[in-house]
């Protein structure tokens, strides 16, 4: 048994810590994990973090999904050094983004291409997932029209300036999302899903009750009250409804 464990352990993360790349003259600093020390090509997933920047939260998620298997890449959309200390400068970062959509879309590209040129992965097999923010982001990287398989959305926003992209999308869409959420009202609901279906896309949309937004993130608390609160019920379900969509597409 322990001979066993040693040879599983020898083969994680032979691969695994920060690393740069460029969207235009902007330097971002991602963090990859390559998983198992072996040369199969393997299905690569993007992970992009919430509206506080690339950290503890989006890494751990990427060392998580390595440990299944995947070769993973938590993205940096902000660029490097940029790190929210605050709600406050988080907003702003975000807000930054999400009026210029443009630019949200060059970066989740960028960080695509990273991912793509890796020599264990096999690029008919990429996917995203995205928290809060980053729900937002891998929505936007379907919409654009890029050659992945599908995205993950984890209480992310829903809402886009340019609904009628969504006939670009080649991927399948899964977005996991809190009852109670009261940042994603019932009217970006019904325009997302009414874009889906005009888009003609591959859609899930699953709903939990009584959570609300951030409810896969421990940092957020558990007061419902204050709109962002971790419901431990909700984490696990949507986590294993991204598994099953995985096994789905990669298959």
């Amino acid at each position: 048994m322990k001979y066993i464990l040693a040879i599983a352990l020898f083969a994680l993360n032979v691969n695994a810590g920060m690393i740069e790349y460029k969207q235009g003259d902007t330097t971002c600093e991602g963090y990859i994990n390559d998983g198992y020390a072996d040369n199969a090509k393997r299905p690569g997933i993007l992970v992009v973090h919430d509206w506080m920047g690339i950290g503890k939260f989006s890494i751990a998620k990427a060392d998580e999904l390595a440990r299944m298997g995947y070769v993973v890449l938590a993205v940096d959309i902000y660029g490097k050094g940029v790190r929210p200390a605050n709600s406050k400068e988080a907003g702003e970062q975000a807000g930054k983004f999400k009026n210029d959509r443009a630019l949200l879309r060059a970066r989740i590209l960028a960080a695509l291409d990273v991912l793509r040129k890796r020599s264990n992965v096999d690029p008919n097999r990429i996917g995203a997932i995205g928290y809060c923010f980053g729900g937002t982001t891998v929505l936007e990287l379907a919409r654009i029209g890029a050659d992945i398989a599908g995205v993950v959305s984890f209480h992310g926003g829903l809402d886009t300036p340019t609904p009628g992209d969504a006939k670009n999308i080649k991927g399948k869409v899964l977005a996991l999302h809190g009852a109670d959420d009261p940042y994603v009202p019932a009217t970006d609901v019904a325009a997302f899903e009414a874009e889906m279906t005009k888009g003609g896309v591959d859609w899930q949309f699953v709903v939990y009750s009584g959570a609300v937004h951030a409810f896969t993130n421990p940092g957020a608390g558990t007061d419902n009250s204050k709109g962002a609160a971790y419901n431990e019920k909700a984490d696990k379900r949507s986590w294993e409804a991204m598994k099953l969509f995985f096994a789905e597409i990669f298959r």
